[in-house]
């Protein structure tokens, strides 16, 4: 399919769906009231999870579509994440638990970069896969990873790269060939460790503060905890007009603020506190000095009352007219029943405290997921049905709870240092670091480097000169991997993703070239030549043959002496560029020094007195002889110095030694 006719998916968005693997029949309401029967087992199913979770925009919803096109009927939703790209992979990890937990069910999801999955895999690819190719080829089926497979020599199950199958075909072949099209385990391992810490990673994500809040939103977020993610996107993405209805507080009046605790999620508690903002003196909202142990506190609170505010001022007061209570929904009776059979209460007894709290979290959730109306209410139409369902609130109640909040968590997450980047770097890349500090296969250059380590701590050298010396010799080493890498059209393959697959050597034929090259004499014919016509005459072939090894003679003589010749100009030219460079001061640049210097001997011939450059000041000098270059030193020096140059920053020399996996140390020497 091409490209330009694939559906756009808006930014920050994520679209999923779940299918079912064999139809279940062939009549379109039998398919529908089987998918309507799974979707509320289904939610019921991962209720746990999605009850206490507080989105950053928009919450997983499921709902059942008929079949369109070439798409067949499926449950499926959207979701736009917005800045907290956690709830995207927590949204992946919840379509893993529903086809490990529903066997009949296979999971797509893509968003605006396509089937982003494969991202976290990308080192262990197949050369195929690719975003073009990757169309209706990547699903969770019983909780794993599973990739539609290109037909090969080895296994001729599979989808040709050229062909983008529908999802009926997809279907198809993961029913018939399940393990076939089971994802390699290098692919399924990295994107379980990606998805690593769930479901204990939604309460780790999570940052408990206490807040000076007007005593309405400290009503609202005692309901509803997940309202606060809207109103802290309503004061981050604030305007001037926003602003207007905050110099007088309505809804939510200043002089009733109590200390409540307020749980965020870590991205929602950073937008939170990282805006500068100084309240509108009209406002009503003054905030101690910043030495005031409780600043903190007041300054949070002011911020979240602002976002509450703005909600409130865009919307209508709610009709008088209570809602309908939600067990006249039909369908509420077999949700709780799902609910009890998942083990959500968790043994609590019908009428306690908590069961009446997980009740009411219950009902939240079925409004908002299970029984949602087309046209949904907006935060702020919520924040004010709630604020007049409660009619007035005991001021004083909440404010004897101050003594009983919860102790707050710490936000020195929010501070990274250079080595938890770095640490974090290192796990992003998949290891990769250790990739280019290793060292020559060569038996010389071990041993050369294991008697050199050994000298250094029979002479009690210091750890730093070691480090150096080994930084230096992976850096040579590093660049020579590098240029003898494969490369292609695409870009080169650094030596981790090169292939670890044998490759086929016909000496004979790498001989052959060689003297074809070289001029040889005993030039042999190709075996495309030998393969003549059995029809022809043989006085015929008598005469082609002599007229074949008269020519041969002849381009063999002319190929040798054209080789000879171009040997000759060849040395005539570098003599003639040595006597130029004479006369400059360019030869000074280069540093020829003993090979043993630095750590820098890899064991390799030193380069002839042809490929270097001599070290003269003018043509007048006494001739001396022409040293060898040391070329590991040079290349070394020169990367040095263009490091020294960054002071820290990125630049030519740290991108090129990060991508070969060398992580230069700082420079500590302050000369």
């Amino acid at each position: 399919m091409d490209a330009l006719q694939r559906r756009v998916i808006q930014e920050d968005m994520v679209q999923y769906k779940l299918f079912l693997i064999q139809p279940h029949g062939s009549d379109p309401q039998q398919t529908e009231q089987h998918l309507t029967r799974l979707l509320e087992e289904v939610l019921a199913k991962v209720a746990p999870h999605l009850i206490q979770y507080i989105w950053q925009h928009q919450s997983f919803k499921l709902k059942y579509h008929p079949e369109k096109g070439d798409v067949p009927a499926h449950l499926g939703g959207s979701t736009q994440f917005g800045d907290n790209v956690e709830d995207e992979w927590f949204i992946v990890y919840l379509l893993q638990k529903i086809t490990e937990a529903f066997p009949e069910l296979a999971a797509s999801i893509v968003d605006n970069d396509g089937e982003f999955l494969l991202i976290e895999a990308a080192d262990y690819l197949p050369k195929w896969l690719n975003p073009d190719t990757s169309e209706n080829r990547v699903f969770f089926c019983r909780g794993e990873l599973h990739i539609l497979p290109c037909p090969s020599k080895s296994s001729p199950v599979g989808i040709s790269k050229d062909v983008v199958p529908s999802v009926a075909q997809a279907l198809a072949l993961l029913s018939a060939h399940p393990e076939a099209c089971r994802a390699n385990p290098k692919i399924s391992s990295a994107l379980r460790k990606r998805l690593e810490g769930y479901p204990e990673k939604i309460q780790t994500g999570l940052h408990r503060a206490h807040c000076f809040v007007p005593a309405g939103v400290a009503t609202v977020l005692a309901q509803r905890p997940d309202l606060v993610a809207p109103a802290v996107s309503a004061f981050y993405l604030r305007d001037p007009i926003d602003l207007q209805a905050c110099r007088s507080f309505k809804a939510f009046p200043p002089d009733t603020q109590v200390l409540t605790s307020v749980t965020f999620t870590r991205c929602l508690y950073a937008q939170l506190q990282q805006q500068q903002f100084l309240p509108d003196r009209r406002s009503g909202f003054t905030l101690p000095p910043r030495s005031h142990p409780q600043y903190k506190a007041h300054e949070l609170g002011m911020k979240l009352a602002h976002g509450f505010e703005i909600l409130c001022s865009k919307c209508r007061l709610p009709s008088s007219e209570p809602d309908a209570p939600v067990s006249c929904n039909p369908q509420w009776k077999g949700f709780m029943d799902s609910l009890k059979r998942n083990d959500y209460f968790r043994g609590e007894l019908e009428g306690s405290s908590r069961y009446r709290e997980l009740t009411r979290s219950a009902e939240n959730f079925f409004k908002q997921s299970v029984a949602s109306k087309s046209s949904a209410s907006s935060p702020g139409e919520e924040i004010l049905q709630l604020l007049h369902s409660c009619k007035s609130f005991n001021l004083e109640e909440l404010k004897k709870q101050e003594s009983q909040l919860p102790q707050e968590d710490s936000d020195s997450w929010l501070d990274i240092t250079a080595q938890d980047l770095e640490r974090m770097l290192q796990e992003r890349s998949g290891g990769r670091a250790d990739v280019g500090s290793q060292n020559s296969s060569s038996t010389k250059e071990t041993q050369h480097e294991g008697a050199e380590e050994r000298r250094r701590k029979e002479k009690g050298g210091n750890r730093e000169e070691e480090e150096g010396a080994y930084s230096l010799i992976a850096v040579s080493q590093g660049m020579k991997n590098f240029l003898n890498a494969m490369s292609s059209h695409e870009g080169a393959e650094m030596p981790w993703c090169s292939s670890a697959q044998p490759f086929s050597f016909d000496p004979d034929s790498m001989a052959n070239a060689l003297d074809r090259l070289l001029g040889s004499k005993e030039e042999e014919l190709d075996s495309d030549d030998l393969d003549d016509d059995d029809d022809d005459d043989d006085g015929e072939e008598e005469e082609k043959d002599e007229e074949e090894e008269e020519e041969e003679e002849g381009s063999s003589g002319h190929t040798e002496m054209n080789g000879t010749e171009a040997l000759d100009g060849l040395r005539r030219y570098m003599d003639q560029m040595d006597q130029e460079l004479m006369s400059t001061n360019i030869g000074q640049s280069f540093s020829q020094t003993n090979y043993n210097k630095a750590g820098l001997d890899d064991g390799s011939p030193h380069p002839s007195a042809t490929d270097s450059l001599p070290t003269r000041g003018g043509p007048d000098e006494t001739e001396e002889e022409i040293q060898p270059l040391d070329v590991d030193l040079n290349l070394v020096s020169n990367l040095l110095e263009s490091l020294s140059c960054q002071a820290g920053l990125a630049g030519p020399a740290s991108n090129l030694l990060q991508s070969l996996g060398l992580h230069i140390p700082p420079n500590s020497d302050p000369s």
